[in-house]
């Protein structure tokens, strides 16, 4: 059974007064006044942390209270950093099972409120137990990643301060977005070090904010044509290769098949940048540019609003913001907004017909894929 998405909201992301649960009524009530409040019969909610960042806990049920939302079904998905593509694919699945009508789709996080060491400790948490207990942090383990795929390309660093120059550019169009001005090539070579060779603006930034969507039966220009997830192995020693994500390479595989699609269907993506390096590899994982091409894609400009494979118009979670929950949703959003064209100054030229949004949970070990179009021959 055929399933779109027929609203989007997203609330500004960055440093927020309001708490977690009045940033998601904030998004979800600019949702649902889209649709001009349609009944929903189902709410899923998207929040990583729990209570270890914002103190809140029963979060769907305090959400459904305030929304006037008693007689919905609902609860709360958790993904990691893939929290919010999580939540959107619980709502797809249920909705196109035909036990309900109409799902709102909505996922935050609070992490402005708590020290930088606190929210370091409680991101660290979705990493392996063993790690953890050596003191690993996530972006400690994303450098041991940047300097494996440095050694084999060593122009690498280069096309990654070019990744946060775009995500900035496309943020500057984003009233969302955390950030709003343009960088250069020169200030994010200078920025702090954070974990060599990961420099302060390669790295997202801590951010508050909400995303929701609703999603109903039917088709359309945002209709869902193929979803997919794939874990790997918690510990990086695990893993057979560290320049490339396998929960990615499945989570695409079981996409494309859902949607009886290649990745020649696809006319842009909105890819998981919480660290620069991470969205070349992206590239490569999709199979949108064979291994090893992702950061000459960066650099010729051809992930460039203009460019032939248009990348993070939103500003990816680099230029966006990194509300940890949120993200994975925002992403949808934004590919659903373009699809429909409405995505104003940003918009793609086209306009395009099928995008992918791809998350990434913990250090990649729970990913996930999302396409959407027109539902027509691509």
């Amino acid at each position: 059974m055929p399933v779109r998405v027929v609203a989007d909201a997203v609330g500004r992301f960055g440093r927020r007064g309001e708490g977690l649960l009045q940033l998601l009524a904030e998004a979800a009530e600019l949702a649902t006044e889209q649709t001009g409040r349609k009944t929903i019969d189902l709410l899923i909610v998207g929040h990583m942390s729990g209570g270890s960042l914002d103190e809140s806990e029963n979060v769907t049920a305090q959400l459904a209270d305030r929304l006037g939302l008693e007689q919905a079904s609902g609860f709360r998905v958790e993904a990691a950093s893939a929290t919010g593509a999580a939540a959107f694919h619980a709502a797809a699945h249920a909705v196109a099972g035909g036990g309900f009508d109409r799902a709102l789709v909505v996922a935050g996080e609070k992490m402005t409120n708590r020290p930088t060491a606190d929210v370091a400790r409680a991101l660290a948490r979705s990493l392996a137990p063993q790690e953890q207990a050596v003191g690993a942090t996530m972006p400690g383990l994303a450098a041991l990643i940047a300097q494996r795929v440095a050694a084999a390309d060593p122009a690498a660093p280069t096309a990654w301060a070019q990744v946060t120059v775009q995500a900035r550019k496309g943020a500057s169009e984003n009233p969302s977005a955390q950030f709003r001005e343009a960088i250069t090539v020169a200030e994010v070579e200078a920025s702090r070090p954070i974990a060599l060779p990961l420099r302060l603006l390669h790295c997202s930034a801590v951010s508050d904010g909400a995303a929701a969507v609703v999603v109903e039966r039917g088709t359309g220009p945002a209709e869902v044509l193929g979803m997919g997830e794939g874990f790997d192995s918690l510990m990086l020693s695990d893993r057979a290769e560290l320049t490339t994500f396998r929960a990615t390479r499945l989570a695409a595989r079981r996409a494309y098949e859902m949607a009886h699609l290649t990745r020649k269907s696809l006319d842009f993506a909105e890819l998981h940048d919480a660290f620069a390096p991470f969205a070349p590899i992206d590239l490569e994982d999709l199979g949108l540019c064979g291994p090893g091409e992702g950061a000459g894609w960066f650099l010729d400009g051809s992930t460039s609003r203009e460019g032939r494979f248009p990348v993070n118009p939103s500003g990816g979670l680099l230029g966006r913001g990194h509300p940890v929950g949120a993200s994975g949703l925002a992403q949808i959003a934004e590919v659903s907004r373009q699809l429909r064209g409405e995505a104003g100054s940003r918009s793609l030229p086209g306009p395009p017909r099928v995008g992918v949004a791809q998350s990434i949970g913990g250090l990649a070990s729970h990913n996930f894929v999302t396409i959407l179009g027109s539902g027509g021959p691509p």
